[in-house]
């Protein structure tokens, strides 16, 4: 059976594309269109959630991106300098790595995910 090899792409829409690509560039350092992101290879979860999760935030919210990032603790202070807001539970941290929460400028939800060390 053929398989994917990962995820090519990420589409979504937005009220004003060009402040969002901006506010992902500046803040998070993803390059957008017309430029192409190269990125290291790394787990990716492919999850689909029970339609009334809580867990995106809103109700009507359909998605939420997760990305990798090598040190939390320096994004997050990274996110704070610039008045992001930026949520974190005890509970997120688990076995598989640390996690935070932010929204974009169009209140999007973001995850981001240390991966755990392996021992």
């Amino acid at each position: 059976m053929q398989r994917v090899s990962g995820i090519g792409g990420f589409f979504f829409r937005a009220r004003d594309p060009k402040a969002v690509a901006e506010w992902y560039a500046t803040h998070l350092g993803v390059d957008v269109m017309p430029s192409i992101w190269q990125q290291p290879a790394g787990t990716t979860v492919f999850a689909p959630f029970d339609h009334d999760t809580d867990y995106f935030g809103r109700a009507e919210q359909q998605w939420m991106i997760n990305f990798r990032v090598d040190d939390l603790d320096a994004m997050i202070e990274q996110l704070k300098a610039a008045d992001i807001a930026v949520e974190t539970r005890a509970e997120w941290d688990s076995e598989i790595g640390r996690f935070a929460r932010v929204h974009d400028c169009e209140g999007n939800p973001i995850e981001l995910w240390e991966p755990a060390t392996p021992a």
